[in-house]
């Protein structure tokens, strides 16, 4: 629909946040089971989508990325979606992911027969597989792993996305359907997640209390941080760092 069509744009249109790498999950590899109906709409709309956005999306910068098992899916479709991956092969001021036909569980699954070939042609040996050894063959495997999961339209369930990119990430889940998710709405997400403190299972390293308030770190790729604080002096980090403001950093 239009406001779903409005919804992505705006999302990806807040290159102001400074997001690198964006994924939207537009079709599981469960939404099979809908009506046909349904799912003949669903993918008329991709095709639609496809052909009024990329223009804006070529002038946007934004590369556009499909990930998700795509045999199944009609091929004047899968031919559109080369063309966007073509036409946006050398942009880089955001990085679009969309999922079509996707499911992590199919994922995986898929993964582990392209590494077990390797394994039995002899490209890759048993002893040397270890837990960066499946990523590497995973559909996102250009991309980094998501530090924030949003879950809409009300639901308390992760839906089969990401799910061994996620292991660490962050999650809300909110009640707003996707179609009326605003730029706004986004912004403040982002917003409360840079304001998280994340430890990867270490120990805590609080910054004292009195600078604890009133700014937030967003992460925006290649390890650097974007404070979108209001005063340097409230900011533990810019204040230990000496920058402030929309000037990043990089952080370890």
């Amino acid at each position: 629909t239009r406001k779903e069509s409005s919804a992505a744009s705006d999302v990806y249109k807040r290159q102001d946040l400074g997001i690198k790498y964006l994924t939207i999950f537009a079709f599981s590899t469960e939404n099979w089971k809908r009506t046909q109906l349904e799912v003949s709409g669903l993918m008329k709309l991709f095709k639609r989508y496809i052909y009024k956005e990329t223009q804006p999306l070529v002038d946007a910068g934004v590369r556009v990325r499909f990930i998700g098992d795509r045999l199944r899916l009609e091929p004047s479709l899968v031919s559109l979606m080369d063309q966007l991956e073509q036409l946006t092969q050398n942009n880089s001021a955001v990085n679009l992911t969309i999922a079509i036909n996707y499911g992590a569980r199919d994922e995986v699954t898929r993964a582990a027969k392209r590494m077990a070939k390797d394994v039995l042609n002899g490209d890759l040996s048993v002893e040397s597989i270890d837990e960066e050894t499946l990523p590497k063959y995973l559909d996102t495997h250009v991309l980094p792993d998501p530090g924030l999961v949003i879950r809409t339209s009300g639901e308390a369930r992760i839906s089969n996305f990401l799910l061994w990119q996620s292991a660490y990430a962050e999650y809300e889940f909110i009640d707003t359907l996707w179609p009326d998710f605003t730029k706004e709405i986004f912004s403040s997400l982002v917003a409360d997640f840079g304001a998280r403190e994340r430890r990867f299972g270490g120990v805590s390293a609080t910054a004292p209390t009195e600078y604890t308030t009133d700014f937030a770190y967003v992460p925006f790729g290649g390890g650097q941080r974007k404070c979108i604080g209001a005063d340097m002096a409230r900011c533990y980090f810019c204040q230990s760092e000496g920058t402030h403001n929309g000037l990043s950093k990089d952080f370890p």
